[in-house]
């Protein structure tokens, strides 16, 4: 968005693969989950044919960066091995680069070890961390010398036990507080492209995410991109009385409001929608007075 009042003044970019990717412009992350029980979409895509057709048609739709995750993050999920998200990320790794090979991938785990094998083995060009390195301490380092973007998640707690009374004084002074310390040592460590991410519906009650939405504007203060991931979560659905399957609307509600706020990316399943969201906004905010 090419306003004055734009989010970013300093880092706008990202490098993927020696190409220079801007983001003053919000971008769209489509969600492809390789798991049997993440929240809205666990189990659907259990095929080659069902993963290739989910990403052409995230890809036609608009989506500039693909996330696969096959580690499901959703409130008490089941804690599985490394060896085990390995399985189930390999075969939909092989088949996307197989038909997609110029698309942009990002991996969603949280192990350096998977890091690489997906970077060494099938080019990809994120790593997207929900335990922003708290769950390995090699995680930094590995990223730094795999030499792609890193986007850290603020999380209280684990996918087991996040949802268990979280509580905070301030829950934007502390998200603010958290990043701080971790990006020093991100790039202490030698990532130069970071994204951060406020983590909503990771360790926050529905109140703590509205707070954090209305005041996305304050992460202006690292001079660093901002994903958002709202699609379809209970803090939607839980006001709204309705299920995940049902909160379209509401998630196009808040990824507008994101964006009026600052967001870089949108992190979605519904590529179509997300990518209006961004067009009518666009248009909202280079609008004239006059």
């Amino acid at each position: 968005m090419k306003n004055k009042d734009t989010f970013f003044s300093k880092k706008s970019t990202i490098s993927i693969r020696g190409k220079i990717i801007e983001l003053s412009d919000p971008k769209i992350m489509g969600v492809l989950n390789v798991t049997p029980d993440s929240f809205y979409d666990g189990g659907r895509y259990t095929s080659e044919q069902l993963i290739i057709e989910r990403v052409r048609q995230m890809i036609t739709e608009g989506a500039d960066f693909i996330d696969i995750g096959a580690f499901s993050s959703r409130p008490g999920a089941d804690f599985i091995s490394e060896n085990d998200e390995v399985k189930r990320l390999e075969p939909a790794l092989d088949a996307i680069r197989k038909h997609f090979p110029d698309s942009i991938l990002s991996i969603d785990t949280f192990r350096s070890g998977i890091a690489k094998f997906a970077v060494e083995n099938f080019s990809i060009d994120m790593i997207n961390d929900i335990f922003a390195g708290n769950a390995d301490d090699n995680m930094y380092q590995t990223v730094a010398d795999l030499g792609v973007p890193y986007i850290i998640m603020h999380m209280k707690g684990s996918p087991q036990n996040m949802q268990k009374n979280p509580f905070y004084k301030n829950v934007t002074k502390e998200i603010l507080m958290f990043f701080s310390e971790k990006l020093s040592r991100i790039r202490h460590a030698g990532v130069n492209d970071i994204i951060i991410d406020p983590g909503f519906g990771f360790g926050k009650t529905i109140e703590h995410n509205y707070t954090i939405l209305k005041q996305l504007d304050v992460f202006k203060i690292f001079e660093l991109p901002v994903m958002v991931g709202l699609s379809r979560k209970s803090f939607i659905y839980k006001v709204l009385k309705t299920v995940p399957e049902e909160s379209l609307n509401g998630t196009t509600v808040l990824n507008t409001i994101a964006l009026v706020n600052g967001a870089s990316i949108l992190r979605v399943h519904d590529v179509k929608e997300a990518k209006e969201a961004i067009r009518i906004t666009q248009m909202y905010l280079n609008a004239t007075d006059r």
